[in-house]
């Protein structure tokens, strides 16, 4: 068996945001704190940056994190012509011949692969995970190298079908 999603998926899905979310909790906190605690007269021009801009930080973080993160499954394994996908306690396997589509992200941080499959599992009819390895130089243009060698798997079990 061999993994085909990146270690650092727990990072990108758990930690990052807990620390996002957690940093301008503590910007508006102290934020408040200081204009509360003020011993000069409140400006509400001076004010609003410390209230508005965390907020609005935290709505697009929410947003970026919901289109590009949150769907992440934790790991996927390739064993042969299977997939094994984990998902927090959860485990499914694929046949790669269930696959339908094979879709690779370029220019992305984090890197996604989507699989499309024939029918809706547990976690879905669309699998994402980020793929594992390094991108390398000028990497962001070029197909990523677990997206190529899934769908030439893929292509050589229909091909052999037929």
């Amino acid at each position: 068996m061999r993994r085909l999603s990146a270690s650092s998926t727990a990072f990108y899905k758990r930690i990052f945001p807990a620390f996002w979310f957690g940093f301008l909790t503590v910007f508006l906190a102290v934020g408040a704190w200081g204009l509360v605690h003020s011993n000069a007269p409140i400006d509400p021009g001076q004010a609003i940056p410390f209230l508005v801009v965390p907020v609005f930080m935290a709505a697009f973080g929410f947003f970026l994190f919901r289109q590009l993160v949150f769907d992440l499954v934790d790991e996927v394994w390739l064993d042969g012509d299977q997939l094994l996908v984990k998902n927090r306690d959860q485990q499914i396997r694929i046949a790669l011949a269930d696959v339908v589509n094979v879709n690779a992200t370029i220019m992305t941080n984090p890197r996604r692969i989507t699989l499309m499959l024939r029918t809706d599992s547990r976690f879905g009819r669309n699998i994402t995970f980020m793929p594992a390895g390094p991108r390398g130089f000028l990497g962001a243009f070029r197909m990523d190298p677990i997206a190529t060698e899934l769908i030439g798997r893929i292509d050589a079990i229909r091909q052999g079908r037929r």
